[in-house]
């Protein structure tokens, strides 16, 4: 059987910048482990898989390992997709694991109305402690831990070392580290232990707990935010109480197909 496939670079204005994801259409569901197989031979962060309904679109995310319940930027990719090789009017509906999600389109970004995941104090485990060359100021959790640190500088330059590190299981989260930016309100990395790409170039999801944690902070509802991983994302954060807004842009990196028999 033949599938197409799109890959995306999400949360940037040029290719080889945000991250990428593969967005596949379906017909119908596959069973879960060829899902995943085939979001493992995609070899990107997460890959997108959508059905087309009527009112609304159902949408499921994979990692190269386990299906997660949430991705920001593969739901950017998805709904890019769909505007430009599927005239898909506005707003998108997608209904998820996360829940009925909605994505529109203004001023050449695209804003994924998410819920919010306010981070709540927290104890630090002693082997994330342990893999951290600069410790936090600050520990919160939610879906990830949020570890908040004093200047951009430790974000960009921190070290972490995997022999502590993979030996936490925190499915289905990770690891958030961020802290005021110098040209953005706040600026984060983002990290999953055990997986197979340690550092997840911009996560959308994860701005469900910042948002709402700078928001307040900074007494601010809308916010600039960067991701600054090698690839690099940027993302503008509106603050909306049990909602947050994460806008960003996408381009289209390529198109192809493959066949399963």
């Amino acid at each position: 059987m033949k599938f197409t496939f799109y890959q995306i670079d999400a949360f940037t204005h040029a290719v080889f910048g945000g991250n990428p994801a593969c967005v596949v259409p379906l017909n119908s569901w596959l069973p879960d482990d060829v899902l995943r197989k085939i979001a493992a031979e995609q070899g990107v962060p997460e890959t997108a898989f959508f059905i087309q309904r009527e009112e609304d679109i159902e949408l499921r995310w994979f990692t190269p390992e386990f299906e997660i319940d949430l991705c920001g930027h593969a739901t950017l990719a998805t709904a890019h997709v769909l505007k430009t090789f599927f005239n898909r009017p506005q707003p998108i509906k997608f209904n998820t694991l996360s829940g009925p999600l909605t994505v529109t389109f203004a001023e050449g970004k695209f804003y994924l109305d998410f819920p919010s995941r306010k981070p709540e104090l927290a104890k630090l485990p002693i082997n994330i402690k342990k893999s951290l060359s600069v410790q936090p100021v600050q520990v919160l959790k939610a879906r990830d831990y949020v570890l908040v640190y004093e200047n951009q500088a430790q974000i960009e330059n921190i070290k972490i070392d995997r022999k502590y590190f993979d030996e936490l299981n925190l499915d289905p989260g990770g690891v958030v580290i961020t802290s005021p930016g110098i040209d953005f309100d706040f600026v984060s990395r983002y990290f999953v232990a055990q997986a197979s790409i340690f550092e997840d170039p911009v996560t959308g999801s994860a701005h469900c707990s910042l948002i709402p944690y700078w928001a307040e902070r900074l007494g601010k509802t809308e916010l600039k935010a960067a991701q600054l991983s090698d690839r690099k994302g940027f993302l503008h954060c509106l603050n909306h109480q049990e909602r947050v807004l994460i806008g960003g842009a996408a381009k289209t990196f390529s198109t192809g197909n493959f066949w399963i028999e």
